[in-house]
């Protein structure tokens, strides 16, 4: 299981998270039309991409002489379970049960 804390340094970032969004909305791009899509050097954006590797949210595989990169949202999940559902499972049912109980009055 990846790092809380790194995934949560990769997130903190908007060009990370920018990346994120590519990718989710077309997995498999190659650093050049990831680059294309930010004002910033091609350096700039292998630095960021590593940070997402490293936090276990992107993945590459080679094929042939490119290097494709995909989303891993399971690190995503695994953050979202452990530290935002619990909070808002309690939030959620308290607003169910006040619906609830002004419609019976």
């Amino acid at each position: 299981m990846p790092d809380d804390d790194l995934v949560f340094k990769a997130l903190a970032d908007p060009t990370r998270r920018f990346l994120l969004d590519l990718l989710f909305a077309r997995d498999g791009r190659t650093l050049t039309e990831l680059e294309s899509e930010l004002e910033m050097t091609r350096f700039g954006v292998m630095k960021h991409l590593r940070v997402l590797e490293e936090a276990g949210l992107v993945v590459s595989r080679r094929s042939g002489r490119e290097k494709l990169h995909f989303l891993n949202p399971v690190p995503i999940r695994q953050i979202h379970d452990r530290w935002i559902d619990k909070y808002t499972a309690h939030h959620a049912s308290a607003l169910v049960d006040l619906k609830a109980e002004l419609e019976d009055q």
